[in-house]
């Protein structure tokens, strides 16, 4: 029964994942950590760290690392079906319909179009959420959030390596003197 509860719920997630696995981590985080109470926040986040950090798509990964915890080895393989379910599914008929029959939606562009604004909405929203849960409740985090902003801006300013190590370490240096001293 937990298995079925699994492979239903990652197939309701599969169903909606337009946009990329960075839009589809708010329903991740919906049923897995809210609605089905399988992970707290905390285990949400790193399960999202580890699934950026691991090759393929992070949704996929994260669907794998959710249902190894929840059943183990078939508990993973479980997920990831549930999750791609759909898209097997969709990309054997629009396969059949634009290969095969050499027919063209005209709308379908138009529905891509549409589609994008939604994803960099879902993406706005889970970074803010993920900031929220994880940056702000800890200091050394601030820190690190810090450093990496002045990191990037000093990198897109087309700064040298050696100076951007520089003024990195300084940066954190100082931030960590700071936040332990206060």
């Amino acid at each position: 029964m937990m298995f079925l509860k699994l492979y239903l719920t990652f197939l309701k997630i599969g169903t909606f994942a337009f946009g990329g696995g960075y839009a589809t981590i708010p329903l991740i985080r919906k049923f897995v950590v809210e609605k089905n109470g399988w992970l707290t926040m905390s285990e949400f986040i790193d399960v999202v760290s580890i699934s950026q950090m691991t090759p393929g798509p992070i949704a996929i990964n994260c669907a794998t690392f959710v249902g190894q915890k929840i059943g183990g080895i078939l508990g993973s393989i479980v997920a990831t079906t549930g999750f791609i379910t759909t898209q097997s599914i969709l990309m054997l008929l629009l396969g059949y319909f634009l290969f095969k029959k050499r027919k063209t939606f005209k709308g379908l562009n138009y529905m891509l179009i549409g589609i994008k604004a939604c994803v960099v909405s879902l993406i706005f929203i889970t970074a803010l959420s993920l900031i929220q849960s994880s940056i702000l409740t800890n200091p050394l985090n601030i820190s690190a959030m810090v450093t990496f902003v002045v990191g990037l801006i000093l990198y897109l300013r087309k700064v040298s390596l050696y100076k951007l190590l520089l003024i990195g370490g300084v940066v954190g240096l100082i931030i960590n003197i700071v936040l332990n001293n206060f």
